[in-house]
């Protein structure tokens, strides 16, 4: 992979990495809109969207609330669209999926240092901020969102790296059923993580048993098409 397009990954992981908190907050951190778009960049949509389907069902299990800790999957799916895409075969679902839940796990950790900083630093301005001075609250908010850009681009730098190590070291040395048995552990993992996620938001009583009811007759319509 050419060094502009993994440039080109970079920015867009860093856009993505942004959206979740900090601007533009335009919805691109799903990895249902990273993923497609990371594979358009790589001439390869396909890929980006069966990687964004796959995230966006890990990530339909979070509540991105308060100070919750949490997988970050932005960034990820753009890492795992990377590692799949110079894939051979069949092995690119799988390992994208390893490539990108190891960097969602990274880009967690680095949401939760980047809290920390950022109270510290709302710490440091407390005088000036109860005095009501608004440069202070300006000052905060841009080095706010430029903390974040640097983590995000770190994040999104440290799931290519990872993808380039995996793709040299990983995608000739396994034999075929270790491929499958790799493809099946994500497709299974993320169809619990979805399963979970819809099952805690529809809830008990009624609403379950209409949305039952729901899958069991899109199903059969889609069978008889």
């Amino acid at each position: 992979m050419s060094l502009e397009l993994q440039l080109l990954l970079l920015a867009w992981g860093t856009l993505v990495g942004l959206d979740l908190v900090s601007v533009p907050q335009a919805m691109i951190a799903r990895p249902l809109v990273a993923g497609p778009i990371a594979g358009a960049m790589l001439g390869d949509v396909a890929t980006g969207l069966q990687l964004g389907v796959l995230f966006e069902l890990f990530q339909y299990d979070i509540l991105p609330m308060g100070a919750t800790r949490y997988p970050e999957y932005g960034p990820a799916t753009v890492a795992a669209v990377s590692a799949a895409h110079a894939a051979t075969g069949t092995l690119g679902l799988g390992l994208g999926a390893l490539v990108g839940l190891i960097t969602a796990m990274a880009g967690g950790l680095s949401l939760h240092a980047l809290r920390q900083l950022n109270t510290r630093a709302v710490r440091r301005a407390a005088a000036a901020l109860e005095a009501g001075d608004p440069r202070v609250l300006e000052r905060l908010h841009a080095a706010g969102i430029l903390r974040d850009a640097v983590r995000a681009a770190v994040v999104t730098a440290f799931g290519l790296l990872l993808a380039q190590v995996v793709r040299a070291y990983l995608a000739g040395a396994l034999p075929p059923h270790g491929v499958a048995l790799l493809n099946v552990a994500a497709v299974g993992a993320a169809l619990a993580a979805g399963t979970a996620g819809t099952l805690r938001l529809v809830g008990r009583g009624p609403s379950l048993r209409w949305f039952a009811a729901g899958v069991v007759g899109g199903t059969v319509v889609a069978w008889l098409r």
